[in-house]
C-alpha cells in the first residue's frame, strides 16, 4: 500500500517521517530524490544546463542550487520550465523505488511529498497522512527554525496550500501541536492500523 505523507512547512512532517521509518515503514522521500535527479550526469541535470546555461555549474559540476533558485524565484516562466524538467524525473524515480519496495514484499510504503496537494500528486498514493499544527504555531516554529522575520515566514507559508485545507483533504491527520510523546503515540497507532488494513487486504 502506498501512503502519501504531507503537511505544511514547519508542521513536523520530517519528524513524523522519521518516526514511521523507526517503526519499519519504507520511506520514498521526494526531497531526497529531487536532489538525486539533478546530480551531475543525470538526464534532468543535462536538461537544466541546456535550458539555463553552464554558468549555473559549480567547480565539481553540481548545479548551484542557490543561483538556480534566485534565477527562477522571480520568473514564473523560468520556474515552470524548471518544474517541467524536475517534476517528471522525480515522479518517475519515486514510482520506480516504490515498485521495487512492493516487489520486495514491503507492506506499507510512505511517499513523503511536501507539496503533494499543490502538485496534484494524489493519484500516486492510495491514502494520505497530513501532519498538522495550527497556522500560528506553524509561523512561530518557522521563524524560530529558519531565523525568518514574521513577514518572511508568512510569505513562505502563503506560498503553500493552507494547512487547514490540507487537513480537510487528508485521510488521516497526525496532530503535531502537542508534545513529541503525543505525536509518537499517534504515529504508533496509525502505523499499526495501516499494517492491519494491509494484512486484511482492505
Amino acid at each position: 500500500m502506498r501512503i502519501g505523507l504531507t503537511g505544511g512547512i514547519a508542521c513536523g512532517k520530517s519528524t513524523v517521517s522519521n518516526m514511521l521509518r523507526e517503526r519499519g515503514a519504507q520511506i520514498v522521500d521526494a526531497d531526497v530524490i529531487a536532489r538525486e535527479v539533478v546530480a551531475p550526469g543525470e538526464e534532468a541535470w543535462q536538461q537544466i544546463i541546456n535550458c539555463f546555461g553552464k554558468e549555473l555549474l559549480l567547480e565539481n559540476q553540481e548545479i548551484d542550487r542557490a543561483k538556480l533558485g534566485s534565477l527562477v524565484f522571480f520568473h514564473e516562466e523560468a520556474r515552470q520550465k524548471l518544474n517541467g524538467i524536475v517534476h517528471p524525473a522525480v515522479r518517475k524515480r519515486m514510482n520506480e523505488l516504490a515498485q521495487a519496495e512492493e516487489e520486495a514484499g514491503e507492506e506499507v510504503i510512505i511517499m513523503d511529498i511536501p507539496l503533494l496537494f499543490e502538485s496534484r500528486l494524489e493519484y500516486l498514493v492510495q491514502k494520505i497522512i497530513v501532519v498538522y499544527c495550527p497556522e500560528e504555531l506553524q509561523l512561530e516554529r518557522l521563524m524560530k527554525r529558519n531565523g525568518f522575520t514574521k513577514d518572511e515566514a508568512i510569505n513562505r507559508i502563503k506560498s503553500q496550500m493552507p494547512i487547514e485545507e490540507k487537513k480537510k483533504r487528508g485521510d488521516f491527520v497526525i496532530d503535531n501541536s502537542g508534545t513529541i510523546e503525543e505525536t509518537q503515540k499517534q504515529v504508533t497507532g496509525l502505523y499499526s492500523m495501516l499494517l492491519q488494513d494491509q494484512n486484511q487486504g482492505s
